[in-house]
């Protein structure tokens, strides 16, 4: 059946479930991977996805270092070791309160898994921004703190470095979602990590990457082991605040 012949069944004043919520409700994070490489034509294709994001004012200050040198990789393995040991060791010693103990060891296994195979990992996405020294005026800060008021100018003051910090990933994170969701259309397994940071000086070394970019995410790709299969999340009516809190 074409999808053409799926519309024209829906019925009057309803619309077909898009394809994408499919994508979406099967997504999982898929850190088994097998060592064959991934085409660097299907890499560029979750690049593009990626570029689609939005972009805080349009700026497009978005860089991908991708990574499928074995040898590379292999350098990187170590780095990856040190910081999910040290992930394991305190913030991901124990399960978050009311996960199932059970699902959690199953997550923890496939993170020690990845852990102990990084270096076969067939390929690896660094998201990285730079934004741009802001062009600041005392007419515009006089404008920005009246706008604002005394009161509220002062708390900014105070959660500047937090705001800027939710501005880039503002501008990155949108497109590695896309980036995510490309991948899985495409059959690929891939995971979103930050534990990078923990020593983001040494991947930044290891990669050449600037001194004044920032990184955002170290995404292993490949094809999956495993099975795609629906998430496990909690349900709308736990989560929605209708009109206020």
């Amino acid at each position: 059946m074409t999808t053409r012949d799926t519309l024209s069944e829906t019925p009057a004043g309803e619309t077909a479930e898009p394809a994408l919520f499919a994508t979406m409700s099967t997504m999982r994070a898929m850190r088994r991977l097998k060592p064959d490489p991934v085409p660097d034509a299907l890499l560029d294709r979750l690049i593009q996805a990626a570029v689609w994001g939005p972009s805080g004012g349009n700026m497009q200050r978005y860089e991908y270092v991708v990574v499928t040198d074995p040898a590379v990789m292999a350098d990187l393995a170590p780095l990856w070791k040190r910081c999910v040991d040290a992930y394991l060791a305190t913030t991901g010693k124990y399960a978050p309160a009311g996960m199932d103990e059970a699902a959690y060891g199953r997550m923890v296994a496939a993170i020690e898994y990845q852990r102990d195979h990084f270096a076969e990992t067939p390929a690896l996405i660094i998201p990285c921004y730079r934004f741009p020294e802001p062009r600041i005026e005392e007419e515009g800060v006089r404008l920005y703190a009246e706008a604002l008021g005394a009161e509220a100018t002062a708390r900014m003051a105070k959660i500047q470095e937090r705001f800027n910090a939710l501005a880039e990933g503002s501008c990155v994170y949108p497109g590695v979602q896309n980036l995510l969701l490309a991948a899985r259309g495409l059959g690929l397994a891939a995971n979103i990590t930050i534990w990078h940071l923990m020593l983001e000086e040494e991947w930044k070394a290891a990669l050449g990457i600037p001194e004044d970019m920032n990184t955002f995410a170290a995404i292993p790709v490949g094809w999956p082991r495993g099975r795609f299969g629906p998430v496990s999340r909690r349900p709308v009516d736990e989560v929605v605040h209708r009109n206020r809190w």
